[in-house]
């Protein structure tokens, strides 16, 4: 995928977004919606998702312990912070991936593919995890919620997790992947699958161990999508929690369409949409939405205190060394 094609889609994606919400809210509104925001469900909001920050990092630590690369969990916490704060300029969630790869890299010189097996490898838990509570939430809704409209979204992402689990861990796959793989150099994917891949394989003789972390990571999202529900309930949004196990892991994949800046626009459209199918106004919807965008922000601030100081720690040293 060229620079150019993911800046226009971008650009595309983002203006379809902005004209759906224009058409559908009442700025007044929602502003009214948004000034009577109950803080102590907003606050919950926010705790559980800082709170769920260090068993991701004890997650990421026991994979590159498995790779004989180890860290302490709170140095992997402080990596995953400042990768939030990355995720709020770069597209998607992968940009702080990235950044975590590069930290991780210059800790263990020599090791950057490894470490990006790693991250990759808990990306794709991650998405399987997601894939299989929106299966569980479609099952908890069948007779209370008519969501029939998202459920070919869920079968997509569903195809593609059976296609992706054939693809990086059957043996009879890799003479299929030999042959696309000139394409996917073209398209520049080749360094990236080629990392995931290898770090998949690694796990293939240690099921126990990647069965257990599968299992932390669906009950981290479990726990993480009640921020979605605390954030629609302080503005007033009484659903039954069940319908946040439908929306939240839909919303978390394609959050990860790599064709947002932080999800702008794009997250609010989809609260609108989802929640107004079962009977939500759209400006309560925009309003949820645009408080979780606000948690994630609270999420980049430690991040954000993390990086100011090492900056000011190096130009400390920097003046040391040249006074």
């Amino acid at each position: 995928m060229t620079r150019r094609t993911r800046q226009v889609g971008t650009l595309v994606l983002t203006a379809a977004a902005i004209a759906y919400l224009v058409w559908k809210i009442e700025l007044g509104t929602t502003l009214d919606v948004l000034a009577d925001t109950n803080l102590a469900w907003f606050a919950l909001a926010v705790t559980i998702m800082v709170v769920t920050v260090p068993v991701l990092a004890l997650r990421w630590g026991r994979l590159l312990a498995s790779h004989e690369i180890h860290e302490r969990v709170p140095w992997l916490t402080r990596a995953y912070f400042v990768a939030y704060t990355a995720g709020q300029v770069l597209p998607t969630a992968l940009g702080g991936d990235a950044v975590r790869v590069v930290e991780t890299t210059r800790r263990h010189p020599g090791r950057a593919t490894v470490i990006t097996g790693t991250v990759l490898l808990e990306r794709g838990l991650g998405g399987a995890a997601t894939v299989v509570l929106g299966a569980v939430g479609f099952l908890l809704s069948i007779g209370d919620y008519d969501v029939s409209a998202y459920l070919w979204v869920e079968g997509i992402f569903v195809f593609g997790t059976l296609l992706l689990g054939f693809l990086f861990f059957a043996r009879s796959a890799r003479p299929l992947l030999r042959r696309v793989e000139p394409l996917l150099e073209r398209v520049r994917l080749a360094g990236l699958l080629r990392s995931f891949y290898e770090g998949v394989h690694h796990f293939r003789s240690r099921p126990r161990l990647l069965g257990s972390m599968f299992a932390l990571t669906l009950a981290v999202l479990t726990v993480r999508v009640l921020s979605i529900w605390a954030c629609a309930r302080a503005v007033g949004i009484d659903l039954d929690p069940r319908i946040y196990y439908v929306f939240g892991p839909l919303y978390l994949l394609i959050m990860l369409v790599p064709f947002t800046l932080n999800g702008i626009a794009v997250r609010e459209a989809f609260f609108v949409s989802f929640l107004g199918s079962v009977g939500v106004a759209p400006d309560e919807a925009f309003a949820a939405g645009f408080l979780f965008f606000l948690v994630t922000l609270v999420l980049a601030f430690p991040g954000a205190l993390i990086m100011l100081r090492d900056g000011l720690r190096g130009s400390a040293r920097a003046r040391v060394e040249h006074g």
